[in-house]
């Protein structure tokens, strides 16, 4: 840990909107509770009149010019729309700066290969922000799973007037793609996957059927034009399975006893996700640790995402008349 003769370390967030003015308002929270051994070194949007009211709001510097702002800080959040997420990395990383980007990493896999290259280049943490691994119903899951057989994920809500750029299969399935890739730790050979526009060109409503080596399956469900938010997910094993709700933190166990079955309530220390990411963000970027979901595995759930719409597209193709 750095001691007190050396400087502040300096952390800033590029992009401003509905996801980034959280990221700010935490970043400021985080600098504030941090005995000065933080600085909240400036924030960037393209929009520099949406900064500064954020600006204004936490007392924090604007920096218009992207370049001067990584001139500026030693870690940045980047809550840019998706389309900006490589070239704003890639500005952040060839200077060496440590770098938590929103989920999905980036549009391709080739950018996101290209951001993860750079960071190992220029010896810089690149971190992708998939929040639900920070939710506490998480740690739940992992105490309590080694073999699950049989994974369910529900993730509905109204339609968000952001993330327009991509369908709901990278704005929010993917989520669910990166925990189950963590739980099954096992090669995906199967895909089976279906997905209809409703507001949007892109899909609105998303299901997909994943199959794995060890013979696992995940079956998930997401949706933005649902009258009501859902983010649930069951995982069933030999001996019990759990039925957890990330929106709650809350969650019930179901165990074989003899021949009945028992339930019992999961105990969750409630907190918010984000603010967990962002701080272990920092802490890795100061102490140099590897961070809890690495760029790799943000590219990877980004390549199966891509697979699934894909799939999406090609079904749509199919369908259509000629």
């Amino acid at each position: 840990m750095p001691s007190s003769s050396q400087p502040p370390f300096r952390i800033g967030v590029a992009g401003c909107g509905a996801i980034g003015r959280n990221h700010v308002r935490i970043m400021a929270e985080l600098a504030a509770n941090s005995d000065r051994r933080i600085t909240f070194a400036g924030i960037h949007d393209a929009d520099t009149a949406r900064a500064e009211e954020l600006a204004a709001q936490y007392h924090v510097p604007v920096i218009p010019d992207l370049h001067t702002f990584a001139d500026s800080v030693d870690a940045a959040t980047v809550a840019v729309p998706t389309i900006y997420h490589r070239p704003v990395g890639e500005i952040l990383l060839a200077k060496g700066r440590h770098v938590l980007v929103e989920k999905p990493i980036t549009e391709s896999y080739a950018e996101a290969q290209l951001l993860i290259n750079l960071a190992q280049a220029n010896n810089a943490i690149l971190q992708v922000g998939h929040i639900e691994r920070f939710n506490p119903v998480l740690r739940q899951l992992e105490e309590r799973l080694n073999a699950p057989r049989f994974i369910e994920t529900h993730r509905l809500s109204p339609f968000p007037n952001r993330s327009i750029d991509i369908g709901v299969v990278l704005d929010l399935m993917i989520h669910d793609i990166e925990i189950v890739l963590h739980l099954v730790k096992s090669p995906l050979v199967d895909v089976d996957a279906v997905g209809i526009p409703v507001l949007m060109q892109r899909e609105d409503i998303a299901n997909a059927r994943l199959k794995f080596a060890n013979g696992c399956i995940a079956n998930l469900t997401t949706s933005r034009v649902s009258p009501e938010k859902m983010r649930k997910i069951r995982v069933f094993q030999s001996d019990c399975y759990l039925s957890l709700d990330y929106q709650d933190q809350s969650g019930w166990i179901y165990r074989k006893d003899g021949h009945q079955i028992i339930r019992e309530a999961v105990e969750i220390e409630k907190d918010e996700p984000l603010k967990l990411e962002i701080a272990a963000f920092i802490e890795c970027a100061r102490q140099g640790k590897r961070p809890v979901v690495s760029g790799q595995e943000g590219a990877e759930a980004l390549r199966i995402a891509l697979q699934i719409t894909d799939q999406i597209e090609r079904n749509a193709s199919l369908a259509s008349p000629a």
